[in-house]
């Protein structure tokens, strides 16, 4: 079992930076794929970014490439997600989620935060 809480969320306004990460329990975690996902007002959620077990691989949303970083830090049980130059269509609830079976581009996970609100500010 894994349980994932994320942190970091707030007001930034567009151009700016701010940095979510997410702290992972379990000894587990180091084997797990991670991602990070949002969901609009009356959107559905959508895939932002993934990461591998390593951080060897990543994968990003067209929209957020270039402007989004996704890194894991195994030895803190944490992964981030580094936005720079936000825009105001950013703004979403921010969930982190985790895979068993490793590196995974999708909206289907194993394990999900209760998410962090991020709002871009023009």
């Amino acid at each position: 079992q894994v349980q994932l809480a994320e942190s970091g969320g707030g007001l930034v306004q567009a151009g700016g930076s701010l940095r979510l990460a997410c702290a992972a329990s379990g000894r587990t975690f180091s084997t797990y794929g991670m991602a990070w996902l949002r969901q609009a007002p009356g959107k559905e959620r959508e895939f932002v970014a993934a990461i591998s077990w390593s951080g060897g691989s990543t994968h990003y949303l067209d929209s957020v490439k270039g402007r989004f970083a996704i890194s894991r830090d195994n030895a803190k049980n944490t992964v981030y997600l580094q936005m720079n130059s936000p825009k105001p269509e950013d703004t979403a609830v921010y969930y982190c989620a985790a895979k068993r079976s490793g590196y995974y581009i999708g909206t289907v996970y194993d394990y999900w935060g209760q998410g962090t609100q991020v709002t871009v500010s023009s």
